[in-house]
């Protein structure tokens, strides 16, 4: 009988299986940082092999390289000797069955780091970003977010990573990933998007399926967000014919459930009132047909989550801020915008979200000036142009 042919080579495939061979490395009881570090050098001999010679089993042949790679590092060193003793070798075909990555996603939740640690370290080990990427994700020199990694992996070493995180951190991770992903990298999104349902079956918390109906009511507009030149296309300009109508009705089933389990003594998630939101702009077969009022009464129950949402939840402020100029009049949602000058002021969103009341208002050369200093602010480039255009476009306007 002839052996089965190798997989092709495929670079993206070989980024999806490193969560999972680090996850199945440390459930086994390696060091996290030690077992990072060994997959590391195998992703780098697996870059030089690979492409002219792929193995039959690649999470295998992973596996078993790292495995090597940390059983030398502990023949150099005396002190582990013991330990080295009692660690064999799998064979290529032995890797660990099924998918430990929302294993690893807990153990990177681990209580004995801060929330900022939690966030770095997952997107680093789960999400598969880079040091720079995370560190633009979160707004902080990339210095600063590789000395937190690095804290953050000292802090797990030698610790028993058998103890759960908080599940209300893993959801804020898993947003944050699939945020990144959102942005430009779609592969991240719909990982996100996996690591929630997998997180849906393991747990009855409201929340979770509150995420999860987040992400695909959100994620169903993807093929709407920029036009065939690559530009940009804001929600209310989007063209709802290219929206996945399907995933969408599966964000609302998935946020029904969500709602009917969700104690009447307690108020509602945030990730649930946030899809509710979503799910009515995905209703509306226009913008024009937009349930703003509903929309308003929610962001009044999003910002009435915490005791002082202006300093804490600046988004839910500014989101409610366009959802007043709407029921309201664009006059009333300036104001609201006024209330947010000191805490993100100097933040693109906040003077795009005036630029766009001030067009409603009918003041174009105000939101002309707005558009730009949200432009000359942005540090995307998608929504760096698409501001700049906007700009030209009013000004224009306003001269004819």
């Amino acid at each position: 009988m002839a052996e089965p042919e190798a997989a092709p080579w495929d670079e993206d495939a070989l980024r999806a299986l490193v969560p999972r061979v680090l996850a199945a490395l440390v459930r086994r009881g390696e060091d996290f940082d030690a077992a990072e570090d060994a997959l590391q050098e195998a992703l780098v001999e697996a870059l030089r092999t690979w492409p002219g010679h792929p193995p039959r089993d690649p999470r295998g042949w992973l596996t078993t390289v790292a495995t090597r790679r940390l059983v030398d590092a502990r023949r150099s060193e005396a002190a582990r000797h013991r330990r080295e003793q009692q660690t064999s070798e799998p064979p290529p075909s032995a890797a660990e069955e099924g998918d430990d990555t929302l294993f690893l996603l807990f153990c990177c939740c681990h209580p004995a780091l801060s929330p900022a640690s939690q966030v770095a370290l997952t997107l680093r080990a789960v999400g598969g970003l880079t040091t720079r990427e995370i560190a633009d994700a979160c707004y902080v020199p990339e210095a600063t977010m590789a000395q937190r990694i690095s804290r953050a992996k000292r802090a797990l070493r030698g610790r028993p990573l058998d103890r759960a995180g908080d599940l209300a951190v893993v959801l804020r991770v898993l947003y944050l990933i699939y945020t990144t992903g959102h942005s430009g990298r779609v592969d991240l999104a719909t990982e996100a998007i996996r690591l929630a349902r997998q997180l849906t079956l393991a747990t009855d918390e409201p929340e979770a399926a509150g995420l999860l109906a987040l992400m695909l009511l959100n994620h169903a507009r993807r093929r709407a967000r920029f036009d065939t030149h690559g530009r940009l296309v804001t929600l209310d300009r989007q063209d709802r014919s290219l929206w996945d109508r399907r995933m969408a009705a599966e964000g609302v089933r998935v946020l029904q459930t969500a709602l009917a389990r969700q104690d009447a003594d307690r108020p509602r998630g945030r990730y649930q009132v946030q899809a509710a939101i979503a799910a009515l702009h995905d209703d509306a077969a226009g913008a024009a047909e937009t349930d703003w009022p509903q929309i308003l009464a929610w962001y009044d129950d999003l910002v009435a989550l915490t005791a002082d949402p202006v300093t804490q939840d600046p988004a839910a402020v500014l989101g409610r801020a366009v959802a007043v100029g709407h029921v309201l009049g664009p006059a009333a949602g300036l104001r609201e915008t006024e209330r947010l000058r000191d805490v993100i002021g100097e933040r693109h969103r906040w003077h795009a979200t005036r630029g766009y009341l001030l067009e409603r208002l009918g003041d174009r050369v105000a939101a002309a000036a707005a558009y730009a200093e949200a432009a000359r602010l942005a540090t995307n480039v998608p929504e760096r142009d698409h501001l700049v255009l906007r700009a030209a476009a009013v000004l224009s306007s306003s001269m004819t």
